[in-house]
């Protein structure tokens, strides 16, 4: 037998449908790249880009169009001695000629068509490559954000705790009242503390939804990933060798090498003669041939190219394969560079982040923590409680806010290779 709900149970669920249906939702990083390819309006105008020039490919090997002429003469318009016939000695004439295209000049417009399209593509690439650095920085931001507001609500929790000792001791009469009401004016500082790191986290969610172009409220989007530093770090010369394979913007000048060379072998084309074919039927023709009513010509058109041989469009396109060669190496030059900076700065940060895990964040929750205790049983003064205190905040301030910096740099380190290396 099928078991029936009390209406009561129904109806709180309905109720409770809106509430689940704007539960907050949390996005890896591959979900924030999968939305930001898909909805980003910059990446996708781009895009079009690309369409426009498939189009382009169309146009550029489209044949010349046949030409079609009619003329029509020796209508009589006037009487001629008293005899008029106006149509008697009327002929018409429908012509048709074609422009004969030599020297591949169809094929070779495609191929630059084509090589630009390439290019297109290998822009749309780089563009992506940029704004996806854009986005893993807000991405990262939100991230360290996140962190440090979870630390300032800690210290906080971990301050009222120290307060609840001292007036303790108050009560007991091992401290005055003013030394109570010292520690408790160092309150404002963590609670100005949380309303930063509130601030900080709704401004790199803002960047990110503006990025994803989402109008999620602010309230309801979240994200969430690793927020930590590995120490395996492959050679420099790995990292180059990918750059050099995976970098859309020396792939596109790569291409424009090829494109200028194609150009060059078109302009060599152009200078070349194209013959005009032309047919021509004619009714009622005027020629020797008594019997010739209805006749047939042909014609071949040349033009004497004699002293327009495209010789500046030559010269200018051979010219822009070497201006695309050097382009090319300063490309090349460019990536070498970009590398060599994301390492140095990623092997910076692995320097630095290294000690904080392996002593000092430990060092400064013991000193917090047996400075506290001190405290607690009059062992310590108020001022050695409260710079063990600060101590603690900025080392495990410190260490997140390397940690952000050794994940930008990771990131930095992508972008200048061209795909993710680091995840």
């Amino acid at each position: 037998m099928k078991r029936l709900f009390p209406l009561s149970a129904r109806v709180a669920a309905l109720l409770l449908l809106p509430f689940s249906a704007v539960a907050q939702q949390s996005l890896s990083w591959e979900q924030v790249k999968a939305r930001f390819e898909a909805n980003n309006p910059t990446l996708k105008a781009d895009a079009l880009n690309i369409d426009e020039m498939r189009a382009e490919e169309i146009t550029a090997f489209l044949r010349p169009n046949p030409q079609f002429s009619l003329s029509e003469d020796g209508t009589q318009i006037a009487p001629h001695n008293g005899v008029w016939t106006p149509l008697r000695g009327t002929y018409e004439t429908p012509n048709f000629s074609y422009l004969h295209e030599r020297q591949r000049k169809r094929e070779l417009r495609l191929e630059s068509a084509k090589e630009g399209t390439q290019i297109s593509s290998s822009a749309h690439e780089d563009l992506q490559r940029t704004m996806e650095f854009t986005l893993r920085t807000a991405f990262i931001d939100t991230l360290q954000a996140k962190a440090v507001l979870d630390l300032a609500r800690a210290d906080l929790e971990y301050y009222d705790h120290i307060i609840q000792i001292s007036r303790d001791r108050f009560r007991a009469g091992d401290i005055a009242q003013i030394d109570v009401d010292r520690i408790e004016l160092q309150r404002v500082q963590y609670e100005s503390e949380i309303q930063t790191a509130l601030v900080n986290l709704r401004t790199a969610k803002i960047q990110l939804l503006t990025l994803l172009n989402d109008r999620t409220p602010i309230e309801q989007f979240d994200v969430n990933g690793s927020f930590d530093f590995s120490e395996d770090l492959k050679p420099l010369d790995d990292f180059r060798q990918v750059a050099l394979d995976a970098r859309p913007d020396l792939r596109a000048a790569i291409e424009t090498i090829q494109q200028s060379e194609t150009n060059h072998k078109l302009a060599v084309a152009n200078g070349s003669t194209d013959p005009t074919f032309g047919a021509w039927y004619t009714h009622n023709s005027s020629n020797n041939n008594p019997n010739g009513i209805d006749t047939l010509g042909l014609s071949v058109s040349v033009p004497l190219r004699v002293f327009d041989r495209n010789q500046g469009e030559k010269k200018r396109t051979l010219i822009d394969i070497d201006r695309s060669r050097q382009a090319s190496e300063a490309v090349k030059a460019q990536v070498f560079s970009d590398v060599d900076s994301a390492y140095a700065q990623i092997e910076s940060n692995i320097a630095l982040l290294k000690p904080y895990k392996a002593r000092y964040k430990d060092q400064s929750t013991r000193v917090r923590d047996t400075v506290t205790y001190s405290y607690q049983h009059g062992g310590a003064s108020l001022i050695d409680m409260l710079q063990a205190q600060s101590d603690y905040r900025q080392v495990q301030l410190a260490y997140l806010q390397l940690i952000g910096s050794y994940l930008t740099a990771a990131g930095q380190l992508n972008l200048a290779v061209g795909r993710e290396v680091i995840p």
